[in-house]
């Protein structure tokens, strides 16, 4: 199974890409909020991708599925469990950053995502109705610089490792985040809690 490939960029098209890992080029599809992250690159630059691999009885013919981050495809492996949400059609529908996606979920706004291509109202509530509750922590994804984090209290140390290295904050924005929802409950004593709070914080 492939879940990791880092190479050089042979090619771009709409939505897909050629990438070239050893002597064996991948064609890759992206979703549009990936690929225009990738409008930078030129042919011959180093890209790296977390890689969801789908092949079934029905869709025989192998298709690589490429994400800039590991919670972007952590995300995707949720959508993709909604009826009538295969890969292919989720793809195609992240036109917009996944935070959009999983805050318009956790907000009930089937209008926003009526948005997404391909995405009907009867649809947008299935999406809704499957992953309302389940999809907070990805609500807070940004794109950064990845970097190592300082040890902390447990609990606090594993959503600063995820915010960190999952979800793309730089070290001290991960921390304040913690830090101020510390502050507003002190209470707090799980990652699930704390999650949920920085996440109110942010849409406050």
């Amino acid at each position: 199974m492939i879940g990791y490939l880092s190479g050089k960029l042979l090619k771009k098209e709409d939505d897909r890409i050629l990438l070239l890992v050893g002597q064996v080029g991948y064609e890759i599809m992206v979703p549009a909020v990936v690929m225009k992250t990738l409008h930078s690159k030129e042919i011959g630059n180093e890209v790296s991708l977390y890689i969801y691999f789908h092949q079934t009885e029905k869709s025989p013919k192998p298709a690589l599925i490429g994400f800039n981050l590991e919670a972007e495809k952590e995300f995707f492996l949720h959508f993709i469990s909604v009826e009538d949400i295969g890969p292919l059609k989720a793809v195609k529908a992240m036109e917009i950053p996944v935070k959009e996606i999983a805050r318009a979920i956790e907000a009930r706004d089937a209008a926003k995502l009526k948005q997404l291509k391909g995405i009907g109202a009867r649809t947008a509530q299935k999406i809704i109705a499957s992953l309302e509750g389940k999809v907070t922590r990805y609500a807070l994804i940004e794109e950064g610089e990845i970097h190592t984090v300082v040890p902390i209290e447990d609990f606090m140390q594993q959503v600063m490792d995820v915010l960190v290295q999952q979800l793309g904050h730089k070290l001290l924005d991960a921390r304040r985040l913690v830090t101020e929802a510390m502050e507003r409950d002190s209470s707090i004593s799980t990652p699930e809690a704390l999650f949920d709070e920085i996440y109110k914080g942010e849409m406050r």
